[in-house]
C-alpha cells in the first residue's frame, strides 16, 4: 500500500484567517492516483514543531507533502526547520536563484534569495518550463501554501505518485444506519481489506444513506459488495453505482 501524509503550516489557518484548501485538493488527487492519506495535520509556523513533525510523517508514510511556509518572509521557516531536524546543511541552489531572478530580476533582494536555501541531498524535479523547480527532500515534498501555486507544481509531478488504483462501489439506501450497522460490522469482518463507509443524507435528494466500499481489487470488491447486499433489504437498496 502507498500511503501519504498532509502536512498543513501557517498560524493564518489555525487562527482561521485563511481556510485550508491544499488537503482537500490534495486528497483528491491522491485518491485518483491510488495513493492512501492516512493523516492530515495542520501546525503552526514553529521550527520545532515543523521538523518534529516532517521527520515523524517521513518515517511512517511512503510519501510526505507539505505546504506553506516557503516564501520570503521571517514565518517562512519550513525548509530551514526541516534540514535542521534531518541533519541536513542548507545551500545556495544555482538552479532556483536562476529561476528567481528570471522572475524578479534587478529588483531581486535578499529575501527573495533565502528562497534558494535547501538541503543538501535534495532533488529539483522540472515541472513546467520557465518556473523554479520543485524540492524533494527524501521522501519529502515541499509545496508553497498558495492554493494555485500548489496546483500548478503537483499536477506536473502528479504521474510519480500513481500505483494501483482504489476501485468503488457506492449503495444508495432509504435506511437508518441504526438498522444495518450488524450487517455493516458482518461485513467488514468477512472482508477485512475493505474500507467501508456509511453517509446519512439530511435532505435534497431521493436516498438518506450512502455506503461506500473500496479496495484495490475488483473482484474481491465485487464479492463484499455482494455479501453486503444479501444482508440488506432489496426495498432498502435504491441503487448501485
Amino acid at each position: 500500500m502507498t500511503t501519504a501524509g498532509i502536512i498543513i503550516i501557517g498560524n493564518e489557518i489555525l487562527s482561521g484567517k485563511v481556510t485550508d484548501k491544499n488537503s482537500p485538493y490534495l486528497c483528491r488527487e491522491l485518491r485518483i492516483l491510488g495513493v492512501e492519506v492516512k493523516q492530515i495535520i495542520t501546525i503552526p509556523d514553529v521550527p520545532e514543531v515543523i521538523g518534529k513533525t516532517a521527520l515523524d510523517f517521513s518515517k511512517r508514510f511512503t510519501w510526505v507533502f507539505t505546504s506553506g511556509g516557503i516564501g520570503p518572509t521571517l514565518d517562512d521557516v519550513t525548509v530551514a526547520s526541516i534540514a535542521r531536524e534531518f541533519g541536513a546543511a542548507l545551500y545556495e541552489s544555482p538552479r532556483i536563484m536562476e529561476a528567481i531572478y528570471k522572475y524578479r530580476g534587478e529588483n531581486m533582494t535578499d529575501a527573495h534569495r533565502r528562497m534558494a536555501m535547501i538541503p543538501e541531498g535534495s532533488e529539483l524535479i522540472e515541472y513546467t518550463e520557465g518556473r523554479p523547480p520543485q524540492l524533494q527532500f527524501h521522501n519529502i515534498f515541499i509545496f508553497p501554501g498558495i492554493p494555485e501555486f500548489l496546483k500548478i507544481r503537483f499536477s506536473g509531478i502528479r504521474e510519480r505518485f500513481r500505483t494501483t488504483p482504489i476501485v468503488m462501489k457506492q449503495i444508495f439506501l432509504k435506511a437508518d444506519e441504526g438498522d444495518i450497522a450488524a450487517s455493516l460490522d458482518e461485513t467488514q469482518e468477512a472482508y477485512p481489506e475493505l474500507q467501508l463507509g456509511s453517509y446519512p443524507k439530511i435532505s435534497g435528494s431521493d436516498y438518506n444513506l450512502k455506503l461506500t466500499l473500496e479496495c484495490r481489487d475488483d473482484q474481491y470488491l465485487k464479492k463484499a459488495c455482494d455479501f453486503l447486499c444479501e444482508r440488506l433489504s432489496d426495498e432498502s437498496i435504491l441503487r448501485i453505482k
